[in-house]
């Protein structure tokens, strides 16, 4: 139970890897602020976590809007007394050749998974800074951030700026005690590559990994509560590959 008493909000917190994030984390006993754009996704998440004795909450949270990302985090700090992680999980990716992108194909992947990111981060780090907190707030980079993949440039360019905007969030929230860390996941059986499955591509994204097979969901978000709890306290403004050897591996 190392999360007993603390508060946690998960942007994108329906999907793959958000999602085992959020029942992780009230399985440890936080309380969680499930955020997500699919509001219905987000109250499955958030029941079925009751249903385990935990407790949590749904809020349908446009990402690329401030306010939005705001209103979250007010929620947590109003229904549960505070906010100690926000885990800044939600993206989108365009697989499209570069020749074949339309300008609005690369700027609503940046809106996503840059722009979203840095709403957290800001939301979450000034809800901190207010309560005294001495939190940590956790970013999802990508192997993408490391090494170029064809097709997904937007995706590449987003994940490459959250790693860096990561670095430069700790080097300034460091003073008030608030950590920032990223996880940067390879091939992870989630939906976001449910594309690249139905194209017959996993096998080959697979292949790419040391063990040869998909990462589950779970096994990143065991990386997300480690790098939350107070066992990580030392490890600050880095990104953790959780890609079982995708980029050494090459």
């Amino acid at each position: 139970m190392r999360f007993e008493g603390k508060v946690v909000v998960v942007f994108g917190g329906a999907g793959g890897i958000g999602s085992a994030a959020a029942r992780k984390f009230a399985a440890e006993g936080a309380a969680v602020i499930v955020a997500d754009i699919d509001r219905s996704a987000a109250k499955a998440v958030s029941d079925a976590i009751g249903r385990d004795s935990g407790r949590a909450h749904p809020l349908e949270v446009d990402v690329t809007e401030y306010g939005s990302v705001e209103v979250a985090v007010i929620e947590a700090v109003e229904r549960y007394g505070g906010l100690d992680v926000v885990f800044n999980c939600a993206a989108i990716v365009v697989r499209r050749a570069l020749l074949e992108h339309d300008p609005s194909d690369f700027e609503r992947v940046m809106r996503v998974n840059l722009e979203g990111t840095f709403n957290g981060v800001l939301a979450g780090a000034r809800a901190m800074r207010e309560q005294r907190t001495r939190g940590c707030i956790i970013n999802t980079a990508s192997v993408a951030a490391y090494m170029a993949t064809p097709n997904m440039i937007g995706y590449q360019a987003s994940k490459g700026a959250v790693r860096s905007l990561t670095q430069s969030a700790a080097l300034e929230l460091a003073p008030l005690g608030i950590r920032v860390v990223a996880v940067a996941p390879g091939a992870v059986d989630t939906p976001l590559l449910d594309e690249a499955t139905n194209a017959g591509l996993d096998r080959d994204l697979a292949r790419r990994q040391m063990r040869r097979k998909m990462i589950a969901p779970e096994k990143v978000a065991d990386v997300v509560l480690f790098l939350a709890s107070d066992e990580a306290d030392a490890i600050n403004g880095t990104t953790v590959l959780v890609d079982d050897g995708y980029v050494s591996f090459k």
